[in-house]
C-alpha cells in the first residue's frame, strides 16, 4: 500500500507511525519522497512517439498481438494499452520499477526503463490509437451484481461515468479492456504478504478491500467477474494494435 508524505493524513499512513529513531524515520521519509519524486520525473518528460517506436521491442510480444494471453498469476489476455492515458501508462510503469506492482517480467522491463523512455513509450502508444472524440452510449445494462460493485466501488467518481473519461489523465480508460485482464488486476489489490503478486495503489486497494469487507470474498469475486465483464463490453478507446509490419 502506497503511503503519502506526512500530512493531516498520517493516520492512515502505519510509516509514520512506526516506533523507530529520528534518524531512522527521516530515511524513511526521504524514501517515500524519492519514490514521489520518480514518479514526478517520469511524467514531467515529454514522450516522443517516434522513439517510444523504437523502444518498443519489448513490449510488441505481449501488446501488439491481438488475444495474446499470459499466463501469470493466472491465465489472461494482456491489456490493451494503445488509446490509454499515457500519463496513467508511465504511472504504471513507475509503479512496476518501484514494486508496487509485482509481475515479474513486467517488473524486470520497468526497471531498465529510463523516465524519458517510459514518456515515449507512452506516446508511442497513445499514438497507436488516438481518442475518436465521439462519445458513444452504452446500450447494455450491467446485471445485478456488477452493478452493486459499481455502486460499492464507485468506478465512475474516478472513470467516468462512461468509464472512459477519467478524472484526471494518471487514472485508466476502463471501457472495452479485456474482461479476464480486469479481473485479475483489480483482484491483485487484495493480496497482501506475496513477492510476486499483487498492486499496491492505495486508492484501489482500498476500494477493493472495503468492497470485500461490504459482501465477502466469494460474492466480492463474483460481482468482479461480472463487472469486468460488463465493463468489456462498453464502447471505449482501447485498442490492440498489431506492430506495423505484420499490418
Amino acid at each position: 500500500m502506497a503511503c503519502m508524505p506526512p500530512g493531516p493524513h498520517d493516520a492512515a499512513c502505519p510509516l509514520f507511525h512506526l516506533d523507530v529513531s529520528p534518524m531512522k524515520k527521516a530515511f524513511a521519509l526521504l524514501f517515500v519522497l524519492a519514490g514521489f519524486a520518480s514518479v514526478a520525473a517520469a511524467q514531467d518528460v515529454k514522450g516522443v512517439a517516434e522513439q517510444g517506436e523504437k523502444k518498443a521491442s519489448m513490449c510488441v510480444g505481449c501488446h501488439s498481438i491481438p488475444g495474446y494471453q499470459a499466463s501469470f498469476p493466472e491465465v489472461h489476455k494482456v491489456p490493451m494499452i494503445a488509446g490509454q492515458n499515457p500519463k496513467y501508462l508511465v504511472n504504471a510503469l513507475v509503479a512496476y520499477q518501484k514494486g508496487e506492482r509485482k509481475h515479474p517480467s513486467m517488473r524486470a522491463i520497468a526497471q531498465a526503463l529510463s523516465p524519458q523512455d517510459m514518456a515515449d513509450l507512452a506516446a508511442y502508444y497513445v499514438a497507436l490509437a488516438p481518442p475518436s472524440g465521439v462519445k458513444q452510449v452504452a446500450s447494455i445494462t450491467p446485471s445485478a451484481r456488477a452493478a452493486q460493485l459499481l455502486k460499492t466501488g464507485n468506478c465512475a467518481a474516478c472513470h467516468g461515468a462512461d468509464l472512459n473519461s477519467p478524472i484526471d489523465p494518471s487514472y485508466p480508460k476502463l471501457a472495452g479492456q479485456h474482461a479476464d485482464y480486469l479481473y485479475v488486476s483489480v483482484h491483485a489489490y487484495t493480496v497482501e504478504g506475496n513477492a510476486l503478486r499483487g498492486r499496491g495503489n492505495a486508492i484501489m486497494a482500498g476500494t477493493a478491500k472495503a468492497a470485500t469487507a461490504v459482501a465477502g470474498e466469494r460474492e466480492f469475486l463474483a460481482q468482479l467477474r461480472e463487472l469486468s465483464a460488463y465493463i468489456s463490453k462498453l464502447p471505449g478507446d482501447l485498442r490492440t494494435v498489431p506492430e506495423s509490419r505484420f499490418r
